[in-house]
């Protein structure tokens, strides 16, 4: 850190914060991101969906950002963030905080944006963390072109399954429904999967089958194996919140048909909390958004953390010029 204190402390340097910090250089604020370095994405090979940047290896695609930030001026500290904390008000009513990380470091700004994402949280069957973000996938957006026709597995653990099942589909005509842990099927989702073509399998799976360094089929607790090269899980989406949490505010469940898919921190369409001066952005507010959103939702925030520190700039100037 080569001051004490900056305009803007961005806590989370992926797409969404690294597109803030770009934003907010451009404006020739300070910047400082601080950045754990554990991408939600880092098991992925490529991002996709990212115009212009369509297929990019993910620690790339980070590279090229924190270059870009770099060149108007943001800086740029290894560390995770401990806690948050409102420092008192100046004379004028300025706002500030303190940001503390894990190895006792500390260093004030004006406003904070926070960007530090969320966690996949997997279903406890064995292996699937090992093969999470190769061939155990959860996006059909992010990753269903590559396994296109493909047989392709989907483990029910809640009702979004048959959902999930029928959305795989669009991309092979080989996709076989794992009950698993799962609720059975109603009536009518038994005659959309077969219209569909695709296969109920009875039974939980214990395990997955791989060979070579690549993921083969998963195991029934009959023995039974299935042979498949991709296999489709819900993960539970929690919002990496702790920061925002130490200055008071609270993750809420996310629904999705009616089914809690993880929890997030609300904030307004720019990205503002509860708490007067924090920003958020990213997947730690958007559960289900992609490294595209995340990025616009940088950008749109670092605009409106500028926009406010102009209106405080002239409230303070008013005031001196009174004075």
């Amino acid at each position: 850190m080569k001051q004490q204190r900056y305009d803007v402390v961005i806590v989370g340097g992926g797409a969404a914060g690294l597109s803030g910090a770009l934003a907010l250089g451009r404006a020739r604020r300070s910047v400082l991101v601080i950045d754990a370095g554990e991408p939600r994405n880092a098991p992925a090979s490529h991002v996709h969906n990212y115009l212009g940047r369509e297929s990019t290896p993910p620690g790339e695609l980070l590279a090229i950002g924190r270059g870009e930030a770099a060149g108007y001026g943001a800086e740029f500290v290894e560390g995770r963030v401990a806690s948050a904390e409102r420092l008192p008000e100046g004379g004028e009513g300025e706002q500030g905080f303190r940001v503390v990380t894990e190895d006792g470091r500390s260093v004030e700004a004006r406003r904070l944006l926070v960007t530090t994402g969320l966690v996949d949280e997997l279903p406890p069957v064995p292996g699937l963390a090992e093969r999470w973000g190769r061939e155990v996938l959860h996006c059909p957006y992010c990753h269903g072109h590559e396994v296109a026709d493909r047989p392709i597995g989907v483990l029910a653990t809640g009702p979004l399954a048959v959902h999930q099942a029928l959305m795989w589909r669009q991309w092979s005509d080989d996709v076989s429904l794992f009950l698993h842990t799962g609720p059975e099927p109603t009536e009518e989702e038994y005659e959309q999967l077969a219209a569909r073509g695709v296969a109920v399998v009875d039974g939980e799976v214990t395990g997955l089958e791989v060979a070579d360094d690549r993921f083969t089929g998963v195991t029934l607790a009959s023995g039974r194996v299935v042979p498949r090269e991709a296999l489709v899980v819900q993960a539970r989406f929690v919002a990496r919140s702790a920061v925002l949490e130490s200055l008071g505010l609270k993750p809420v469940a996310q629904e999705m048909g009616g089914v809690v898919i993880g929890s997030y921190i609300p904030t307004d369409p720019t990205g503002a909390t509860e708490v007067p001066g924090v920003w958020a952005a990213g997947n730690v507010t958007r559960l289900t958004e992609q490294v595209i959103g995340a990025a616009a939702a940088g950008l749109m925030a670092g605009g409106a953390v500028n926009g406010d520190l102009i209106t405080e700039d002239t409230r303070l100037a008013v005031a001196a010029r009174r004075a």
